[in-house]
């Protein structure tokens, strides 16, 4: 999982970067350029500690999450859209964060003149449209291309045509694809196209220490608004853990503010965790929402999907309150799932497949 750092020059990208991972990167002006730096991180999850301190592993393993932070977004939407290497990025993304400044400095001057949220956020939907939009009218030309020449299946053709003319109409409506409802076969014609605009965004309000969080509005699918003081999280994730817990408590903190918002951008993708457990290791594993116990095998190793025979299975809650898997098996909460069962998020699976 993928998960792209956006906004506009001097919004703080580098800032929430280096607060999701711990890092050092410095975080002065890179207007114009192409940059990027990559990190991963650990998806919080209480649910491991519990396990963990249940099974006492040699190795305890998260699930995972890649934050890039790339710069090189003006917000000036030129006609020819985002350069190439900029945009190669951001469609090889899973998802965004997009940062949008609410903090006043005025040693940095915002790019566009004055603060304004719901305008940043806007610049940045548009560039995204406008994009897609040119992608969209390219593919929409070859199309009627080959219909003029008469060498497609003309029903599978009319199909794609016509879906591509859905997808112009929501843009020049200056609609996200997101907000479309496709069908599977539809998902499966665009899977390759990387459209900016279809994959989920996580707007972050970055404050000042203290500020109080503006209201903007941003109504659409697969999209959350979260508030970050971006500056004190830097600074909390890199201090040493004891000092971190005494600075949560001197805030009235529970837990960093970021481990939400790795959360958030973890279920944005449609995303859940199993669980694998024993003396050697406790780990979570990540499969998207819906995905068959087979595909969760895969997810370990491909020859656990190729040879399923059924799946071991409880849930998380109930290994919790029986208190161990002794006490689960004597109470027959241990079911065996074959090739249809949907995983559930927190199941804890033993799969058994031939090899």
């Amino acid at each position: 999982m993928r998960l792209g750092i956006i906004g506009l020059p001097q919004s703080g990208k580098t800032t929430i970067f280096n607060a999701l991972t711990r890092g050092h990167q410095p975080t002065g002006l890179s207007a114009g350029k192409v940059a990027m730096h990559t990190a991963v991180v650990d998806v919080p999850d209480p649910r491991v500690d519990r396990l963990a301190a249940m099974f006492n592993p040699k190795k305890v393993i998260y699930a995972k999450v890649t934050y890039v932070d790339i710069a090189g977004i003006e917000g000036t939407r030129s006609q020819g859209g985002l350069p190439g290497p900029l945009l190669n990025q951001l469609t090889q993304m899973d998802g965004f964060i997009q940062v949008v400044r609410c903090f006043e400095d005025e040693a940095i001057p915002h790019p566009l003149g004055s603060l304004d949220p719901q305008r940043d956020i806007a610049v940045m939907e548009s560039e995204f449209i406008l994009n897609d939009l040119i992608a969209v009218e390219r593919k929409l030309e070859r199309l009627n291309e080959e219909r003029r020449k008469g060498a497609r299946d003309k029903a599978s053709l009319e199909r794609e045509v016509a879906l591509f003319e859905r997808l112009h109409q929501a843009l020049s409506a200056e609609t996200p694809l997101r907000d479309l409802d496709l069908s599977a076969e539809d998902e499966h014609l665009l899977a390759g196209f990387g459209f900016l605009t279809r994959k989920p965004m996580l707007i972050v309000l970055n404050l000042a220490e203290g500020q109080t969080p503006p209201t903007v509005s941003y109504p659409h699918r697969r999209s959350q608004v979260v508030a970050l003081q971006g500056k004190l999280e830097m600074d909390l994730a890199q201090l040493p853990p004891e000092e971190a817990a005494e600075f949560m408590q001197a805030y009235g903190l529970s837990e960093p503010g970021l481990n939400k918002v790795i959360r958030l951008s973890y279920e944005l993708l449609g995303l859940q965790s199993f669980f694998t457990v024993g003396p050697d290791e406790v780990r979570a594993w990540t499969v998207r929402r819906g995905a068959t116990a087979p595909e969760a095998a895969g997810e370990i190793h491909t020859d656990m999907q190729k040879g399923f025979i059924r799946a071991e299975v409880i849930s998380y809650d109930d290994l919790m309150a029986l208190g161990g898997m002794s006490e689960a098996r004597a109470k027959g909460k241990l079911r065996l799932e074959g090739k249809e069962y949907v995983v559930q998020d927190g199941d804890i699976l033993t799969i058994r497949f031939s090899g």
